[in-house]
């Protein structure tokens, strides 16, 4: 039994997406090129786009455009948006479509939207350079301009077709909700009764974009694009693909990390009804069968020994303890400004001006997304094609492309929905499509592979968020503000040794291992932050939803708040006064401040409870997020978030509701981290295995989340991350006004914390 493509999702080549509505319905097909995108990280900067240019396609059978089709019109009145980006569940169709139909002033209702083919050249993301894909919440500040240029020239095509069918002036005709309209004939017609005669008209060199008082789907609530079908089940994941003759893989790999294959015997494995292979592989043993469960109980029977020679074989604690005597020592500088280390070595001892100091440790987590790891892949005459919840096509693309032997666009591959991602299908190395792809080749089928990662596989064969551990220092003037600071950070690198180290690692120091701590935005005169890059730490190590500010958010916001407290300073007013030359930051603050009444005492908990309200300040990924918690903890120690309130400042929020969406997210995702997250490694193998023993937040455990964003004129900037780094920060500054007592290591345990 097969299972067709959705045509919601369906990623056609070029070639495929022009002629094959040759006798459909298609009319009119737009494509923009925005010249050469300045190579730039993924926490870069958007780039300045140059004007639009364009050709338009009298007929579907007839391609006039050059790269970057981003709009097709049907003549049954259809709009369909084409998304260069993955929807992993971060509202990014919905969001594209908004910026197109906005400017096409297409009806909401008509609007439908298809992933992009695989195609740097006319897809690439604009923060990032030549390179499509999806990441560091890139994906509405790439594509602001972009697409709603592509809906301004559509929109401008139709309207020339409706004034040269009706002889009258282009300038006295009308577009709202998908209708041209002609007031003074009394004259109209749709989009799809025009989208033949716009496919002959001339693309104009340059469109006007709206005024945004004029805007009437940005910065409104519409209903998401994608929600129809995954509420019905016609929503297309990976593992929902079933394609003819397609066989299940899944692999056997080594218990600890670095480990190889020394010899395995498969007689038992084979015996398995229903297995069709067994093969090595480079990362393992892979069992090939005609089902998922098959080749789960054929792995199963599989006898294997490893040779861990080469293998890590640390425990956590022991590699705890290393990164604390490292902490111990200078590092690498990332940020110097003034005098730190002078300052602190004239401090006093004791008393008035000494140095006050924290040392934190930060675990190992896991991405644990709601769908495993997995991806199809199949061997064809023409080159190779992928089905994949794609978020790095053209990494992907050229990784398939050296394993096959081939060029990168004989890679083909087909984005589907992704249950969840969190970085993980970010893969900077194609570690598991390749690994996909290897069990092609080593096999030699040309049937279809899906490779099945079980969340056993996902959680102990993954790539991590990195094991930090920070020691700050500081000293208060006797004013009570802070005259040095120095915070010196030990971990891995994620850039290093991947195609992103050239444009991450400067001067030894990764960029991701110290942003929100290099970026301090508080007024300090001698402030310096260092890093230590441990090279011999053998876990892979990988981007995780907001990346490194998912610690040093964390360090910098409880440590300030200990100084507050030392200070004998209120939180909030404290850090205002730190934040003169930063009116964004200041403004969210107080915002914040303002909804959670910050002034006003907690109402009193039962008998033996006690309460208290905390805050924390982060910006990451361009967008500023202040969050005030609320805690009651028992004389047990055990607690409960009652509340968060957040402020945003996002730019524009392109739909309220779904930043919204992505706060309430984040405050879940974040706590699950703070309250159970740690990945603990035993003589270098992983303890956990599934959400028994690395747990997500249950629904009790959710608090009351209040979103509130500031309006703004500003482009918009990311909203999928940059809402997790100041929960837990703000979490523990409640805890500590409740209890007095600071928490220096997460996950946050409830024994330090009873009465």
């Amino acid at each position: 039994m097969t299972t067709a493509m959705p045509t919601a999702i369906d990623n056609l080549s070029r070639r495929q997406f022009l002629g094959s509505s040759a006798g459909l319905t298609l009319g009119l097909t737009l494509g923009f090129s925005l010249g050469e995108a300045q190579a730039a990280s993924p926490q870069a900067t958007a780039a300045t786009a140059a004007p639009a240019t364009a050709t338009a396609t009298a007929t579907a059978t007839a391609p006039v455009f050059e790269p970057n089709a981003f709009l097709r019109i049907g003549t049954d009145n259809t709009v369909t948006v084409i998304s260069k980006h993955l929807e992993m569940g971060q509202g990014t169709y919905t969001g594209l479509a908004t910026l197109a139909a906005e400017e096409l002033d297409a009806a909401w209702s008509q609007v439908r939207v298809a992933s992009a083919p695989a195609d740097a050249r006319r897809y690439n993301n604009l923060l990032w350079g030549p390179a499509q894909g999806t990441g560091g919440s890139t994906a509405m500040a790439n594509s602001w301009e972009q697409m709603r240029q592509a809906g301004a020239s559509a929109r401008a095509m139709l309207v020339s077709a409706a004034a040269r069918r009706w002889s009258v002036p282009a300038a006295d005709i009308t577009v709202r909700e998908g209708v041209v309209l002609h007031a003074a004939s009394k004259r109209q017609a749709t989009f799809g009764e025009l989208a033949e005669a716009a496919g002959a008209e001339a693309v104009p060199a340059s469109v006007a974009l709206k005024d945004p008082k004029d805007f009437r789907l940005i910065g409104q609530t519409a209903p998401r694009k994608d929600a129809a079908d995954k509420v019905n089940g016609r929503a297309q994941f990976t593992q929902d693909v079933q394609l003819p003759g397609m066989l299940v893989a899944v692999v056997a790999h080594p218990p600890r990390f670095g480990g190889k294959v020394k010899s395995f015997d498969a007689g038992k494995a084979k015996a398995v009804k229903g297995v069709v292979d067994v093969v090595a592989i480079p990362s393992g043993v892979a069992v090939l069968a005609r089902d998922t469960w098959s080749a789960k109980k054929g792995r199963d029977a599989l006898v294997v020994t490893w040779d861990d020679s080469a293998a890590f074989q640390l425990s956590s604690d022991t590699q705890r303890r290393r990164y604390r005597e490292l902490a111990a020592t200078p590092g690498l500088i990332a940020r110097q400004d003034g005098q730190a280390d002078a300052a602190l070595a004239q401090a006093p001892k004791a008393g008035a001006g000494r140095v006050i100091s924290a040392s934190l440790d930060f675990p190992y987590l896991a991405h644990a997304a709601m769908e495993p790891i997995n991806c199809v892949v199949q061997r064809t005459e023409a080159g190779c094609t992928v089905w994949n919840g794609e978020q790095m096509h053209t990494g992907d693309q050229f990784a398939l492309a050296k394993l096959f032997g081939i060029a990168p666009e004989q890679v083909t591959i087909h984005t589907l929905y992704a249950g969840g991602s969190f970085g993980r299908r970010a893969s900077k190395d194609a570690d598991y499509v390749r690994e996909a792809a290897s069990i092609v080749l080593a096999s030699g089928t040309k049937a279809p592979v899906k490779m099945v990662w079980l969340r056993e596989d996902d959680m102990k064969g993954g790539q991590y968020r990195p094991m930090f551990h920070h020691r700050l220092e500081a000293t208060l003037t006797p004013q009570g503000a802070i005259s040095a600071w120095r915070h010196r950070l030990v971990g891995q690198s994620i850039a290093a040794g991947s195609p992103f180290e050239s444009v991450m690692v400067k001067n030894g120091v990764d960029a991701l291992s110290v942003e929100g701590a290099s970026t301090l935005p508080y007024a300090i005169p001698n402030l310096q932050v260092e890093l230590h890059t441990p090279q011999d730490i053998g876990v892979p190590v990988l981007w995780w939803r907001s990346v490194g500010s998912t610690h040093t958010a964390y360090a910098t916001e409880t440590f300030l708040d200990a100084l507050a407290t030392e200070a004998q300073q209120d939180p909030v007013a404290w850090r205002l006064k730190m934040l003169d030359k930063h009116p964004r930051h200041a403004a969210v603050l107080a915002l914040v401040a303002d909804k959670a009444a910050w002034g006003k005492p907690l109402a009193k908990g039962k008998k033996g409870e006690r309460r208290g309200r905390g805050v924390a300040l982060h910006e990451s990924f361009g967008t500023v997020v202040a969050q005030v918690a609320e805690v009651t903890v028992s004389r047990d120690g055990s607690f409960h978030v009652d509340r968060v309130v957040t402020a945003v400042d996002c730019g524009v929020a392109i739909n309220p509701d779904n930043v919204r969406a992505q706060v309430e997210g984040s405050v879940g995702f974040a706590l699950s981290a703070a309250l159970h997250g740690e990945i603990t490694l035993k003589d270098g193998v992983v303890e956990q295995s599934n959400f028994g023993d690395y747990a997500p937040i249950r629904i009790q455990e959710m608090p009351k989340v209040e979103v509130h964003i500031v309006p703004s004129a500003n482009k918009p900037s990311g909203i999928g991350e940059p809402a997790v780094p100041p929960v837990a920060p703000a979490v523990a500054n409640a805890l500590a006004a409740a209890t007095g007592k600071r928490a220096w290591r997460l996950p946050l345990q409830t024994a330090q914390f009873k009465a």
